[in-house]
């Protein structure tokens, strides 16, 4: 992998890299020496123990956290398969529209792609079931991860804090039996039957990854508050993990966006186009030859004939490696895929500015090389700052809020 494929990967917000770097390579390491020096105010013995249970939270949170939606759905599509459907079809194609739709589909590929049309033409004859096992695909998606981050690991990491402190009290010995944790079981709840209409469906099931770890995060605060030893443990509790969320979800978007439009503006550079177009050595003697190749225009059939047309282009290309357009192995786009027009709009319009920009300049190699070293800066910039906020500032405003709620800086859940 290329040093462009990893800024890319890390450079976007709407995936699971830069939460992964994130998380385990600065947050987590940094929120347990914070955690220990805070600690270590009040007394080694309090600090070995929030650090303990800051290790086990942090690192078994991130595991199920970052794994945990990935490994469900990947369970949850053996399961539909089972049933003889492939998962693959977007529910957002029960929807006819002029140019694409489960009809309309069918009809258009039914000789191109035999196979994939079959598929559809199973989901076409049992939607409603079909429905069903995507809502339930999405449920456990979202609520195992969540029950287990935000209920069950909290009970258990608790339980050993209990168990080592009275162990501490009778003989100075800290250590715990397996057979003296609580059962994972002994928290988790009933089923519940829970219906969902046809339009929520087709919304939740195009979530990306990282979308679905936002609402599971929000999960996450309500265990980690409702679980809480204490009711000042539930107000740091609280504070923290809202800070989190914001600074992970939220504010990376913006501060690429500020950053993107300041390189605009410092340095006359348009930055919108990923790294690996602009590392793409072919993307840079197009440009010079003037053969870049792009939708008539920004209407659906235009952007629909020029993907089902041109499949050899290098728009169509980029738009497949951004995974805004799926083909088959034999060239054709998967019609068991939805489209999103808006977005393929939105980047043949960055394409635009880019090539306009591009052509302008003095120098074609020169500008594209410089569009690239300023953006793969402003991603990694991005990466620091949010990470930086994640790391230091959050967690140092963490324990300020922890002293004026209760006057002291250790851990309030570890209070005798």
């Amino acid at each position: 992998m290329t040093v462009a494929n990893i800024i890319s990967a890390i450079g976007n917000n709407r995936s699971i890299y830069p939460l992964l770097l994130r998380d385990c390579g600065i947050e987590v390491p940094s929120k347990i020496y914070v955690t220990r020096k805070e600690n270590l105010k009040e007394s080694k013995v309090k600090a070995n123990d929030a650090t303990r249970e800051k290790f086990i939270d942090e690192y078994a949170t991130s595991a199920v956290w970052l794994g945990g939606i990935p490994l469900t759905e990947r369970i949850a599509d053996k399961f539909i398969k089972s049933k003889k459907f492939n998962p693959d079809v977007n529910i957002k194609l029960f929807k006819e529209d002029k140019f694409q739709g489960l009809n309309i589909n069918i009809e258009k590929f039914k000789d191109l792609a035999p196979d994939a049309v079959e598929d559809l033409l199973k989901v076409q004859k049992n939607k409603k079931y079909y429905e069903k096992l995507i809502a339930g695909k999405f449920a456990a998606a979202v609520i195992i991860p969540t029950a287990i981050m935000g209920f069950v690991l909290p009970k258990l990491n608790f339980a050993l804090t209990r168990k080592i402190k009275s162990n501490r009290k009778l003989a100075n010995n800290n250590t715990i039996l397996p057979s003296q944790i609580p059962s994972m079981g002994s928290f988790m709840g009933g089923k519940k039957d829970v219906s969902f209409g046809s339009g929520f469906i087709s919304a939740i099931a195009n979530l990306k990854t990282v979308d679905k770890m936002a609402i599971t995060d929000g999960g996450l605060t309500v265990g980690r508050v409702t679980t809480s030893r204490n009711k000042d443990e539930a107000y740091v509790n609280a504070f923290r993990m809202l800070g989190s969320m914001f600074l992970n979800f939220v504010a990376p978007i913006y501060i690429a966006k500020f950053l993107d439009k300041s390189a605009n503006k410092l340095f006359g550079v348009n930055v919108d186009l990923d790294p690996l177009i602009l590392d793409n050595k072919d993307f840079i003697q197009a440009i010079k030859n003037d053969k870049i190749e792009l939708p008539k225009s920004d209407s659906a059939k235009d952007i629909f004939e020029f993907l089902d047309t041109k499949r050899d282009s290098l728009f169509v290309k980029f738009a497949k490696d951004c995974k805004k357009v799926s083909y088959l192995e034999n060239g054709v786009r998967d019609p068991r895929k939805y489209v999103d027009v808006d977005s393929v709009a939105k980047f043949k319009k960055e394409f635009e500015s880019f090539l306009e920009q591009a052509k302008k300049s003095k120098s074609i190699e020169s500008f594209v090389k410089k569009a690239k070293y300023v953006k793969c800066a402003n991603i990694l910039a991005n990466i620091g700052i949010s990470s930086a906020l994640l790391a230091f500032v959050l967690p140092l405003l963490q324990y300020q809020f922890n002293k004026s709620v209760t006057g002291s800086y250790s851990d309030p859940g570890l209070r005798d």
